[in-house]
């Protein structure tokens, strides 16, 4: 109950907006094609739900897909920066320049590397998810307290000891804040490289609705994916209470 009084407000506002932008459509301050009344873009959802769910299926499973290979990657560059500086000093930099190249730009290269098929969504996916988990996963490896290491070892603890018990569970926090971040980035992540190229999924619905100038489509989609983005960091949120019970 004391979670939910925490998202009142939040949802106070988004109700007060809706009703805002409702009487703007509504009184026609601003043109139905410019801007649909929510109550039009809901009965489009509900109009299109079929269509809609079996394009949604697609991008969802991109998306999971995506995301669990970059918690992959992720962890095991973040490992890798960790315990050797040598491979760091190698590393980060790429790492780092990796993400200075517009993602959109390379959706085209993975189309005609890899087809209209699964593989370059799922890629789309990891290039935008995997950074924030490295660095985070690095970071709280190396962040650990120090203390606590210097008093293991005084014991003579082993290094796998050390690790075990004091630096993966002080990188815990770290890790769920950085796959928070990747979780609002994959949806968007497939959606990108399927509006590039597609057979089915939200992107290529959104790109045809989008030609024909379906304007209540449109947003009805956008909604989708907004949705879709919050569901997914709100299973990171539980599954980080789950195994960080121990914070609280």
């Amino acid at each position: 109950m004391k979670r939910i009084k925490v998202y009142i407000p939040a949802l106070l506002v988004i109700c007060l907006l809706g009703v805002i932008w409702q009487v703007c459509s509504v009184s026609g301050l601003v043109a139905p094609t410019t801007l649909p009344a929510p109550s039009q873009i809901f009965q489009t959802l509900v109009n299109q739900r079929v269509v809609i769910w079996d394009n949604s299926f697609q991008t969802i499973i991109e998306t999971l897909i995506g995301l669990a290979l970059a918690v992959i990657l992720g962890v095991f560059f973040g490992a890798v920066i960790f315990l050797s500086a040598t491979l760091r000093r190698a590393f980060y930099p790429l790492l780092v320049a990796s993400q200075t190249v517009p993602l959109i730009a390379l959706a085209p290269l993975l189309l005609i590397w890899f087809g209209f098929g699964l593989e370059p969504k799922v890629i789309m996916v990891v290039l935008y998810c995997f950074f924030p988990i490295t660095i985070a996963t690095a970071d709280g490896l190396i962040t650990a307290d120090q203390q606590l290491i210097d008093l293991l070892t005084s014991m003579r603890a082993s290094r796998s000891q050390i690790l075990r018990t004091v630096r993966i569970p002080a990188a815990m926090p770290a890790f769920f804040s950085g796959l928070k971040i990747s979780a609002t980035y994959a949806v968007t992540g497939a959606v990108v490289g399927e509006y590039v190229g597609a057979s089915k999924g939200l992107g290529i619905y959104l790109q045809s609705a989008a030609h024909s100038d379906s304007i209540n489509l449109v947003f009805a989609l956008i909604s989708v994916i907004v949705l879709l983005s919050l569901a997914l960091v709100g299973i990171v949120l539980l599954l980080e209470k789950h195994f960080l019970a121990w914070r609280t």
